[in-house]
């Protein structure tokens, strides 16, 4: 009986030390994460094209029995593009919602505030940012915040070293910048200047815009002074096309090129006629070549509606399949730091011609770039 009695309370204290030890956000039943990005305001727009693929798949995912028997259930918070609020959210999320990961992310300086004083002391993974910041792919050994933190797409670097090899590839030297006043805009504004001055250039002309504004007026005094024959906009889809209109109003007509964060399709509908031929890097293959598995599987999502493709959408879906297959690698005993160990292993992974790599100091998931421009009836074409 004694021995019995042991048993009984070896497992009882077994079983209470495993519920005391547990990570936020797993029960039995279901995996909880979290997501802070614009739903609201002058780019609402990306934050719910990313949120519909996600929500989508991760809804397809449960109707197929979940990740190891759990149904995932994914919390989303408006931040408006601001980072106080992708703060406050970071910490809702963490403290009171009490989610297992991050995920779905958006913007350079609310991601980079939001790892260093909220969700990378805390220790909660985020899995994909729509941001192309280097602080964002420092390695863990420089920064211990980074440890927590899992790009998939390609730096602003890359996008600004394969625009201006373009340009320069054309003939073209006098060479402007136009950059949102931010953690984006000066990353890219960065990645433009370095990839020049490894041509032995420099900008010509160099014009900024707030953060959530159009007032491009300054900016368009400062570059059209220059006359440039190429207008690098490291900003969002409002801003550029106000830039873009106010310059072709006074007569200048650069070749004008943009990195992925813009959105093609809604700058296209923003500019009307006026964004045919703007220059557009992507990180993502193109959302209507059905000829990649990846592209092919996010259109069967949407039930192959070709108006609903898009470029933040695949993006989004992406990220999902990411943080799914690392959940099921994970297995069922799931913790944060096993999670964070799975994504480490993931080295060279297919997700269906898109791959991504990690490692113990490498951040980076992938470097896929590839330029696009805007055609014909607002069209973006390869």
């Amino acid at each position: 009986m004694r021995s019995f009695r042991n048993a009984l309370f070896a497992s009882l204290l077994a079983l209470g030390l495993s519920q005391a030890h547990a990570d936020d956000g797993v029960t039995d039943t279901s995996i909880t994460l979290g997501m802070s990005a614009p739903f609201t305001g002058p780019n609402g727009l990306y934050g719910m094209q990313m949120r519909e693929a996600m929500t989508a798949y991760f809804d397809q995912v449960n109707k197929a029995g979940g990740i190891n028997g759990r149904k995932v259930e994914l919390i989303t918070i408006d931040d408006g593009y601001e980072t106080d609020r992708t703060l406050a959210n970071t910490k809702a999320l963490i403290q009171d919602k009490k989610v297992f990961a991050l995920t779905g992310y958006y913007g350079s300086t609310p991601t980079t505030e939001a790892m260093n004083k909220v969700f990378g002391p805390a220790k909660v993974p985020l899995i994909g940012t729509i941001s192309g910041a280097g602080s964002l792919r420092e390695q863990p050994s420089a920064n211990p915040n980074n440890r927590y933190m899992f790009n998939i797409r390609a730096s602003y670097a890359d996008e600004a070293e394969a625009i201006v090899s373009q340009i320069i590839a054309l003939g073209l030297k006098n060479i402007a910048v136009f950059y949102q006043n931010d953690g984006f805009g000066k990353s890219g504004l960065d990645g433009v200047t370095n990839a020049l001055k490894r041509a032995n250039l420099a900008p010509v002309a160099v014009g900024t815009v707030e953060r959530n504004s159009v007032d491009v007026t300054k900016a368009v005094e400062a570059i059209s002074k220059s006359t440039p024959q190429a207008v690098v906009m490291v900003t969002l889809y409002k801003p550029t096309a106000a830039f873009v209109k106010a310059m072709k109003q006074i007569g200048q007509f650069p070749m004008f090129l943009t990195l992925s964060p813009v959105g093609g399709e809604v700058l296209a509908q923003e500019l009307g006629n006026d964004a045919r031929g703007i220059g557009i890097s992507q990180v993502v293959p193109y959302p209507w070549n059905d000829t990649i598995g990846v592209v092919r599987e996010y259109q069967k999502l949407l039930d192959k509606q070709k108006d609903k493709f898009s470029y933040y959408g695949l993006e989004g879906y992406i990220t999902a399949r990411l943080v799914t297959e690392a959940l099921k690698k994970t297995g069922k005993d799931l913790t944060r730091e096993k999670l964070v160990s799975t994504m480490e292993g993931m080295q060279n992974f297919d997700l269906g011609g898109f791959k991504v790599n990690y490692g113990p100091n490498s951040r980076l998931g992938s470097r896929y770039v590839e330029l696009t421009v805007v055609g014909a009836g607002g069209k973006v074409i390869k």
